[in-house]
């Protein structure tokens, strides 16, 4: 009974330390948690390319970066009261974080006319966004009402349909309202 007892700890011990090497991998949500949904964005500083000299490679490790998405910090974007999307992402160390940026270059260019404002956050360049939303683990992304509020997050890689109906609803609700 004793040997039967010791491998259940053990066996209990090993599964705790793989799901704490998920969450430090990003693989799935941490316990602690991120920035929740009906909270105020927070107000911060980011750099944007113009802070680099318009030198993307300063501001992020995305092989293929749009220019758009460095455009505005995030304190800058909230002022314009227009829906606002993140992405949490570092190429440099995350495979599925190229991907997800390649989508979002998808939508930026559907929902540009909309008004919609679409900022990468690359955590080599913008560490305290990462500590303002809470975030552990690649990707991540948020969707930003025009009020600030955030409306929607979701860690891992987004599929077409997930984000552009996300997307869409915020911007037919916008127009609704206005």
């Amino acid at each position: 009974m004793r040997k039967r007892s010791a491998m259940t700890r053990a066996g209990l011990l090993l599964a705790a330390a793989f799901l704490s090497l998920l969450v430090l991998a990003g693989c799935i949500e941490s316990p602690v948690g991120t920035l929740e949904v009906g909270a105020k964005a927070p107000d911060i500083r980011t750099v944007t390319l113009k802070d680099v000299g318009n030198d993307l490679s300063r501001i992020t490790t995305y092989r293929y970066p749009d220019e758009r998405m460095y455009e505005y910090s995030l304190d800058e974007a909230l002022l314009l009261k227009r829906p606002i999307v993140i992405s949490f992402a570092t190429p440099a160390h995350c495979t599925v974080c190229d991907k997800q940026l390649q989508l979002l270059k998808d939508m930026l260019n559907k929902y540009e006319e909309d008004g919609v404002i679409f900022l990468h956050m690359d955590q080599y360049q913008n560490p305290g966004a990462y500590i303002a939303f809470k975030v552990r683990g690649e990707p991540w992304t948020f969707l930003i009402d025009e009020r600030g509020t955030v409306q929607f997050k979701r860690p891992g890689r987004l599929l077409y349909g997930e984000i552009d109906q996300v997307i869409a609803k915020l911007v037919g609700q916008e127009k609704e309202e206005g």
